[in-house]
């Protein structure tokens, strides 16, 4: 199975396992971004995006990761993409995710994730360079 593939199944798993009130009532949101950084026991990295929702509304804005843990690393993701739920307004999808994760990769990765912030959650998908090891936590943060 090739690479890219995993994170696109887990993405159309994570829609699909929604329950079906939920995906009724939300308004449909994706987010198309590239991001890049840094770990060495402090985790950074910095990115942009569009977010496109199905009422036709788009929105640019700014990606920021930080957190912390035992990691090293560099790396960046070209191309990603991101799923909402629970979003009602385009303007929910702003904000501070958790995020938490164990992480190993050399050269060409693909990368998947799922995240919170109250009743919106953000499954991500990616293709990537650069290499990582370890275990961190932090937030993925969604600003204009």
């Amino acid at each position: 199975m090739r690479t890219w593939m995993i994170p696109a199944l887990l993405v159309a798993a994570l829609t699909l396992a929604a329950p079906a009130s939920a995906r009724d009532g939300d308004l449909s949101c994706k987010l198309h971004y590239n991001l890049s950084g840094w770990s060495i026991f402090y985790k950074t990295a910095k990115g942009s995006g569009r977010v496109t929702c199905s009422n036709g509304q788009t929105m640019t804005v700014h990606i920021r990761v930080k957190g912390g843990g035992l990691t090293v690393g560099k790396t960046e993701v070209k191309d990603g993409i991101g799923k909402f739920t629970g979003v009602h307004a385009i303007s929910d999808v702003l904000g501070h995710y958790a995020e938490a994760g164990a992480h190993a990769g050399a050269d060409k990765s693909a990368s998947s994730g799922v995240m919170t912030k109250g009743d919106v959650s953000l499954a991500l998908a990616g293709k990537g360079r650069g290499w990582n090891l370890g275990v961190d936590a932090g937030a993925f943060i969604i600003e204009r």
